[in-house]
């Protein structure tokens, strides 16, 4: 076996696309790793440490073989009588298929094994020549090589350039251009074993140990790269790089909070990940600056001015202790000058035309009331085969009405109440929601719509209630996100989500595979979490009837499929909140009406699963259930009689049940949902020894009947809580 080393691949290019920089270098190394243990160059305890940087993807990789182990291998070769003549000597045949895997067989046959396979149907077996034979190992440059060209291939790349090399680059091309397809431009290649070089190539590049530094502040430039293991260091040192996406990720963050601490006390930075990660992807050397505005833009809705900071120049404002925006950000520079004031001066001059801009929108805006502007709604394209926004409007309004009438009907006595003036107060909101499209601060930042309706809704002298569910009607937007905050909020939040779901289920758009354009997924997952998580006493039946109601007659039939499409988004839900598939199917098989009881089903039926006496009272049901499905009983079992009870198990039976039942039907109705299954656990013994001592379809039919009944009774009264038979 060949000596051991660690292997440094690093591939230069241009500035790499900063929201995909982080996949593409864990992609890179993965793929190198995972080609180099195919080759049986890198063990199972081969270590990996990814590099990525704007202009840079590498990886570090440990215990790297220069030549893989042989490889034993066994060959088919034919069966014996085929093989080798009756006085044991080859045939053309064995010696071609010999000479076909390179034998020499001059100097005779090398060792043969034989082996003996069943014959089928009873028939002898067959007995076949074996060749045991070693392969040699892969070296390291035709191994990386093959990893490089199928790790390169399947990186998830999110949009190909086509760029052009030619022979005046110092490259060996052919006369004339040569086409590459690739992220970005590539001009280097790294490729070092320990210290020595790995002679591969990609991309019309050949490996080498030169890369480059930062673009201002590299001390040395290019850098050579001494060995495998010096390459974080060097870059580091000599070429003012920070090249692990990781370590420059944790030092931005020690940054952004020492920084925050020196501008103020209690000042912290807004906390976003996925700004995190791009400003990390868009510098090699990170530095720290503080900045600040004018404070009169603080008059403008902080949702403007943050979104303006973090969208368009990646900027980290700060907050005070209460969470208020304040007039200072921090900006994440790329190098660190000696006096940072003209960085601060220029990202201070760069920011202020914006924050200009979002204070003339909202100024303009706020001439113009939400309610002007509901007509003009009506020349705004929602779908082609749905109309306009103005139609939607309308149509959001009705099923909204009907939401309100249904929850008004459905509450029962000692619930809490929806207010008296849910239905104006969800109507009103739901004309004006979607208004704001047409203001220029959602034209230009349309991930403040509902958002700036809201404060204008305000503004207008709308009361808090209205401009509160017109802020949240579009909540939740993502997994995770909250919920709207007020009745009427969660009224108009169902009605935009159930128009969308039956407008696009009407007309056949509906969600393929991975395809889902108008996210009818998350609308319809929306819609479980409201009524999951606020307990609404809502059907799902009847929103979905009334949610097709508001269109026209002529509008698709596709309230089943709507309803199917519901239902999976609903058990997907209680999946990922750790309950099994038994335990889900369990609680839905019985559907509900009323989705917030789940929770507390999901719990019980995991509590009644672990009790010793589950196991059999979930397979007796199970029993009990096919017993009444093939019963010829169509017009039902009526009531037991005790007088017709003669078999002293089913005497047993009644009376136990007659015992546990009032127990369990009560702390069901008061909602102890763990409390009515576990008092089922006394019937155990009793439906035992029912089934073993009782013959159900008795000859005689009144006591077949009563005996039908009885079973009735009991998986009635075992099936309050979930179906236990789907435990089983």
């Amino acid at each position: 076996m060949s000596d051991t080393k660690n292997l440094l691949v690093e591939l230069f290019v241009e500035e790499l696309p900063p929201k995909a920089l982080k996949k593409l270098g864990e992609a890179f190394g993965a793929g190198l790793l995972a080609g180099l243990r195919q080759q049986g160059l890198a063990g199972e305890h081969a270590a990996l440490n990814v590099f990525a940087s704007p202009r840079r993807l590498a990886a570090h990789i440990s215990q790297v073989l220069a030549v893989a182990p042989e490889q034993a291998v066994t060959h088919k070769l034919m069966p014996a009588s085929v093989g080798l003549s009756a006085d044991g000597q080859p045939t053309p045949a064995l010696l071609k298929k010999l000479a076909a895997l390179g034998v020499d067989t001059a100097a005779g046959l090398p060792p043969l094994q034989r082996s003996t396979e069943p014959g089928a149907k009873g028939k002898p077996g067959v007995e076949t020549l074996m060749l045991d034979s070693r392969l040699p190992g892969a070296t390291l440059a035709a191994g990386l090589q093959a990893a490089l060209d199928e790790t390169l291939a399947a990186l998830p790349i999110p949009k190909v350039m086509q760029y052009q090399l030619h022979t005046g680059s110092g490259q060996a091309f052919q006369p004339g251009w040569t086409s590459v397809n690739f992220v970005r431009p590539a001009h280097g290649l790294v490729a070092l074993h320990g210290a020595e070089v790995v002679p591969v190539g990609v991309l019309g590049l050949q490996a080498g140990r030169q890369t480059l530094g930062h673009r201002f502040e590299a001390e040395v430039t290019p850098l050579l790269l001494q060995h495998a293991d010096h390459y974080e260091r060097q870059l580091q040192e000599q070429g003012a790089v920070m090249a692990s996406f990781s370590a420059r990720r944790s030092d931005i963050l020690r940054q952004l909070a020492a920084a925050a601490g020196r501008a103020g006390e209690g000042l912290r930075p807004i906390e976003d990940e996925a700004l995190l990660d791009e400003v990390t992807a868009l510098v090699e050397r990170p530095h720290v600056l503080l900045c600040q505005f004018e404070p009169e833009f603080l008059a403008v809705p902080p949702e403007c001015l943050v979104l303006t900071m973090k969208a368009n120049q990646k900027y980290f404002p700060l907050l005070d202790a209460g969470g208020a925006l304040t007039n200072r950000f921090l900006v994440v520079s790329n190098i660190r000058p000696a006096d940072p004031r003209h960085v601060v001066g220029g990202n201070e001059r760069v920011v202020r035309p914006r924050l200009a801009d979002a204070k003339f929108f909202f100024d303009q805006d706020r001439k113009c009331t939400l309610e002007s502007r509901v007509p003009q709604l009506a020349k705004v394209v929602y779908h082609g085969k749905l109309g306009s926004q103005g139609e939607r409007v309308e149509r959001v309004r009705a099923i909204a009405s009907g939401l309100a009438q249904q929850w008004a009907a459905a509450n029962p006595a000692g619930q809490p109440q929806p207010g008296p003036a849910l239905a104006a107060q969800a109507d009103r909101a739901a004309l004006l929601a979607k208004a704001d499209l047409l203001t220029d601060m959602v034209g230009e930042f349309p991930e403040l719509q509902g958002v700036m309706g809201g404060y204008y809704a305000r503004h207008d002298g709308e009361s808090e209630a209205v401009a509160f569910a017109i802020e949240d009607h579009y909540k939740p937007r993502f997994a995770g996100d909250e919920l709207p905050r007020n009745d009427a909020g969660l009224v108009v939040a169902l009605a935009d989500k159930l128009e969308t779901l039956a407008g696009l289920f009407g007309v056949g758009q509906l969600p393929t595979g991975d395809k889902d354009p108008f996210a009818l997924r998350r609308h319809a997952l929306g819609l479980v979490r409201m009524l999951v998580e606020r307990d609404l006493p809502l059907a799902v039946v009847d929103l979905v009837a009334c949610a097709f109601a508001a269109f026209p007659a002529g509008h698709g039939q596709a309230q089943a499929a709507l309803l199917h499409f519901i239902d999976e988004r609903l058990a997907g839900y209680l999946r990922d909140a750790g309950y099994s598939t038994h335990e889900v199917d369990a609680v839905t098989a019985l559907r509900p009406a009323r989705w917030g009881s789940l929770p507390q089903r999901l719990a019980a039926v995991r509590a009644f699963a672990g009790l010793p006496e589950a196991p059999a009272l979930a397979a007796a049901n199970k029993r009990v259930g096919n017993i009444l499905k093939k019963s010829d009983e169509s017009s039902g079992w009526g009531e037991v009689d005790t007088a017709l009870l003669v078999e002293p198990a089913e005497q047993a039976l009644a009376a136990a049940l007659a015992a546990v039942q009032p127990l369990a039907d009560a702390a069901f109705e008061r909602g102890d949902h763990a409390g009515s299954l576990q008092a089922l656990a006394a019937l155990k013994g009793p439906v035992d020894a029912f089934f073993e001592g009782v013959m159900v379809n008795a000859d005689d039919p009144a006591l077949r009947r009563n005996r039908l009944a009885l079973l009735a009774r009991l998986h009635a009264g075992m099936n309050r809580v979930a179906d236990l038979s789907r435990l089983v």
